[in-house]
């Protein structure tokens, strides 16, 4: 190997057009050719999924590895193969189905087969094709294995969710096949690793951390002896590698901890907000980050092209921080890789503030502004305020030149110089500078220090965040600019519950503990979630995604309800209608032959007001 074929071998990773080469098994064939060792670390579920087949033989169970494309399904079949003996020659052949007979045992006297299909999709039949004897066999026996104790065959299968069942359904005119898939489906909803009385182990590899998949991704990645000969292979300073090299610079930026706790958050705010990175997206990100320039073929480096990119003047376009959001990339591409798509949704670089567009555009020449910019662009000789930026901006401020296209240029290089700023400014200057103003969730920096880290920590969220959640629930709730906080109010109109403006006040719960009630942000499945304890044992949760978290937080703050989300109203108002159904439910009071109705209304200071109607009947 080479620092150059290293290189090249790093594009792979990368989103070039073709993304065949991004499946593991084709990657496992380029690395043994080139003689270059594949970038891999120990899956979090490896230990957990090796340990099924290293119990004694009479424990061991079929398993089922699902999850979304590239979670690492083949790369964990090939682990299994090559644990118990399988042949790595063949492994690396284009079949989908692989059989090991194992050595006769005590518990199985005739030996134990081992059945592995590493891609479902590939290995079944297209839709519409009649299935050959050999495979529909095949599947019976794996559907029978699950209930027959004495079977002698054992099956590791790789496919998602869609493709486990369609496969499944093309196969129900088996009774057993059925009852395979009803428990299989069972499970796959239950969130069930295994069940009772059925031989099989289900791993779902969408359920895991995505900020751990980033950190074991990185540490590999960053490590790899390739890194080391590009080094040992430098020429000069205007050449691969060199100290003027972007390739080099990007490489050494993506080590430091500043910018990988920033892309850690962002992992973090993704999985909260129920959108799992897969592996292969996480690659993509990291050979982009260092690689990505929009001058070049496939918008990636190639070590050959860096000495033209220097000699041109365009290094600042490599710039890791607008490379980690796909700004070299063109948008169709952009929107072709999932892991862009999700990044795009914080708007980083699109989203900013009066502050830091003075820092950006007059600190130069603000004193107010002066020391940011020299901190944050000057001393940034690579990527911050190099020639190109500041003739931009002189042109922009001044309004020297009416060309529209170098407008938009300097745009462009404001938006890159956004992105920067999210991973330059340091923990102890964030709350001071307003970091997150730099995306479309300016709660998202509270949401992960003051709720996810203390409610992790076993601490209980601030008085202040819980007293304006509530706020800004008792508005959606009532459709009433409100201030109450103390308690949550489920209020509705005459007759209907959901209606936008509720009056009539069926009940209100207390926040602080009282009687059994009580409302309160907890961690439930390791994401906070707004509980509401009724009393008498009855309760509801309402699940905090981050977007609901901003949702209520600007609602709280002034945001009309119906005007900023559609999608988190309707879910707060189907919360709000298990609350009332909850509500309904718990024991009413006896002996009281009065009916009494409370019509809210809002005082100037924004407080709830009751006023009671009796009615006796």
């Amino acid at each position: 190997m080479t620092a150059i074929e290293w290189i090249k071998f790093v594009r792979e990773y990368g989103p070039v057009p073709s993304k065949d080469n991004l499946f593991d098994e084709n990657l496992r064939r380029r690395s043994h050719r080139l003689g270059i060792r594949q970038v891999s670390f120990e899956h979090p579920l490896e230990k957990a999924v090796l340990e099924r087949f290293e119990s004694p033989e009479s424990d061991w169970v079929s398993v089922i590895l699902t999850g979304d494309a590239g979670d690492g399904k083949t790369f964990l079949c090939g682990r299994v193969w090559e644990r118990l003996g399988g042949d790595p020659i063949a492994w690396n052949g284009k079949s989908t189905h692989f059989q090991l007979v194992l050595p006769p045992s005590a518990s199985h006297p005739d030996g134990l087969t081992l059945h592995v299909i590493r891609d479902l999709s590939a290995w079944v039949p297209p839709q519409g094709d009649p299935w050959p004897d050999d495979k529909r066999s095949l599947m019976g026996r794996f559907a029978s294995s699950l209930f027959d104790p004495s079977s002698n065959e054992i099956f590791l299968i790789a496919g998602n969710d869609g493709q486990l069942g369609e496969t499944f359904r093309r196969l129900l005119d088996d009774p057993v096949v059925e009852r395979a898939w009803t428990t299989i489906e069972d499970m796959l909803v239950g969130d069930h690793r295994s069940q009772t009385g059925v031989r099989l182990s289900l791993f779902n590899l969408s359920h895991g951390s995505s900020v751990e998949l980033l950190n074991r991704a990185l540490t590999a990645f960053l490590s790899h002896e390739g890194w080391r000969l590009c080094y040992e292979q430098v020429e000069g300073p205007d050449t691969f590698f060199g100290a003027n090299c972007p390739i080099r610079r990007n490489y050494e930026l993506l080590q430091a901890p500043l910018i990988r706790k920033r892309l850690s958050d962002l992992m973090e705010l993704c999985d909260q907000n129920g959108l799992h990175i897969p592996i292969r997206q996480i690659f993509i990100l990291l050979a982009n980050a260092i690689l990505g320039h929009p001058d070049v073929k496939d918008s990636l480096m190639t070590a050959a092209d860096v000495p033209g990119i220097l000699a041109s003047g365009a290094r600042h376009k490599a710039s890791l921080y607008n490379n980690l959001f796909g700004g070299n990339l063109a948008e169709r591409r952009r929107a072709n890789s999932a892991i862009f798509e999700y990044l795009e949704r914080f708007q980083i670089g699109m989203e900013t503030s009066n502050r830091f567009n003075n820092i950006l555009i007059f600190g130069d020449s603000d004193p107010a502004f002066q020391e940011y910019f020299e901190r944050f662009l000057t001393s940034d000789d690579f990527y911050g305020a190099d020639a190109a930026f500041l003739s931009h901006k002189r042109e922009y401020v001044e309004g020297a030149s009416e060309n529209v296209q170098t407008a938009q240029a300097f745009l462009r290089l404001l938006v890159s110089q956004r992105r920067a700023l999210f991973f330059k400014v340091s923990d102890d200057e964030a709350e001071g500078l307003k970091l997150w103003d730099l995306t479309v969730f300016r709660y998202g920096g509270e949401y992960l220090s003051e709720v996810l880290a203390a409610l992790r920590a076993g601490h209980l969220v601030r008085r202040n965040i819980l007293a304006r959640i509530v706020r800004g629930t008792n508005r959606i709730f009532t459709g009433m600019l409100l201030g109450s906080e103390r308690d949550l109010l489920l209020a509705s109109s005459a007759n209907l519950s959901q209606a936008r403006l509720c009056r009539f006040l069926d009940d209100k719960i207390s926040v602080a503990p009282r009687r059994g009630e009580r409302v309160e942000i907890a961690l439930e499945n390791g994401r906070p979630v707004l509980r509401v304890d009724l009393g008498d044992g009855f309760s509801c949760a309402f699940v905090l995604t981050l977007t609901r978290y901003e949702y209520l937080s600007r609602v709280a703050e002034g945001a009309l309800p119906n005007s900023f989300s559609k999608e988190c109203f309707e879910d707060l108002m189907a919360f709000k209608s298990r609350l009332m159904r909850e509500l309904a439910r718990r024991p009413a009071d006896e002996g009281s032959r009065e009916l009494v109705f409370k019509v809210l209304t809002v005082d100037q200071s924004g407080a709830a007001l009751e006023e009671p109607i009796g009615v006796c009947y």
